[in-house]
């Protein structure tokens, strides 16, 4: 991902994640249809990666925090609209027109990415270094070599992946707690949903008007002790009240999270390593989230396991103000490891 020109291969993903997409009515075999969905979302993950890279490269360092803010900001937009949208193609047409209208979608993305600007001319896949095992040794050793050297950051960006392994457990188990332990209906978890897109929105547009006022120290400490109170208050509910303020607390104070390590992220880790780094923990952290939550939800209650994991987040919460309000180390929530390129 590092090697090769970032706004080609997310072109490429978007058309081929669309040609994917739109075979998936055709198909008669749910082994194959699970197999495209796998290739589907791999691209997809494979886009964000490096959608994250071309946009640190693109934004300066002074924009990133409002940037991130207002992208959150559209994103929870579509978390609220999305569902909608379906409901709507759904009436006026048949889910295969739904699926028709997504991958139409992609193909819209793909055209538009085609026209931003070209930050990596010079790298073509053409040039880019072929796959090899000795290859994959030597960026293993500069991702550990960068890791030692840059300990305080590699300690703040894995206490946000393990956030994101207690966020990724508890939200798994989300539908099922709602439905099954506190017996609501599926429309009221869809309108619990909706109250949570509701915070998400709101935490954004705080994040993106209020900018000079918010440091990142402030947005990441606050989101990591806030985040895990929701999730603490929903998984304690006994009623749809305190189930929606728990909801909204939670994805409200994710929105300064989500700012916050982010632009801190893009500011201290070097783009050209930056795919790879990001690579070696999510991976660990995609094992531990499929291993962790499987067997609890096997071994105990969904309300057991829930609010387990919830006390587990609030610890890492709590360990994560001291190391991010550390003096010493100020200037890393303000600066940034190299210069932004030029735009072609």
């Amino acid at each position: 991902m590092d090697r090769v020109d970032k706004r080609n291969i997310m072109v490429i993903l978007d058309v081929a994640r669309a040609v994917l997409i739109a075979v998936l009515p055709f198909l008669d075999s749910l082994f194959v249809l699970y197999a495209l969905v796998f290739l589907i979302n791999m691209g997809s993950s494979l886009f964000e990666s490096a959608s994250l890279i071309y946009m640190t490269k693109l934004v300066s360092n002074n924009n990133r925090q409002r940037f991130n803010a207002l992208k959150n900001f559209i994103q929870s937009c579509g978390f609220i609209l999305g569902p909608t949208i379906a409901g709507l193609l759904f009436l006026v047409g048949s889910p295969a027109f739904a699926i028709y209208m997504n991958a139409g979608a992609l193909a819209l993305s793909a055209l538009i990415l085609f026209f931003l600007p070209d930050l990596e001319k010079r790298t073509t896949f053409a040039e880019a270094e072929r796959l090899s095992l000795r290859m994959i040794a030597d960026d293993w050793k500069e991702t550990l070599r960068f890791t030692h050297k840059h300990r305080y950051i590699t300690l703040v960006y894995g206490l946000f992946c393990v956030m994101t392994i207690f966020m990724s457990g508890l939200d798994s188990l989300e539908a099922s707690f709602a439905t099954r332990v506190l017996a609501f209906s599926e429309s009221t978890y869809g309108f619990l949903v909706s109250i949570a897109g509701v915070g998400i929105i709101a935490g954004s547009i705080i994040n993106a008007t209020c900018t000079k006022w918010l440091s990142l120290r402030f947005l990441i400490g606050f989101g990591a002790i806030t985040t895990p109170v929701g999730y603490l208050l929903f998984a304690t509910a006994n009623s749809f009240s305190l189930a929606a303020v728990g909801f909204f607390l939670l994805t409200f104070a994710l929105s300064f999270a989500n700012t916050g390590f982010l632009s801190f992220y893009q500011n201290n880790v070097p783009v050209s390593i930056m795919g790879r780094f990001s690579g070696v923990l999510n991976v660990a952290e995609s094992v531990f989230v499929i291993v962790s939550i499987g067997l609890l939800a096997e071994v105990f209650s969904i309300r057991s396991t829930y609010i387990v994991f919830s006390l587990g987040f609030l610890l890492i919460g709590l360990i994560t103000l001291p190391i991010v309000l550390k003096r010493t180390k100020r200037t890393l929530y303000t600066l940034t490891v190299e210069e932004e390129p030029k735009v072609s």
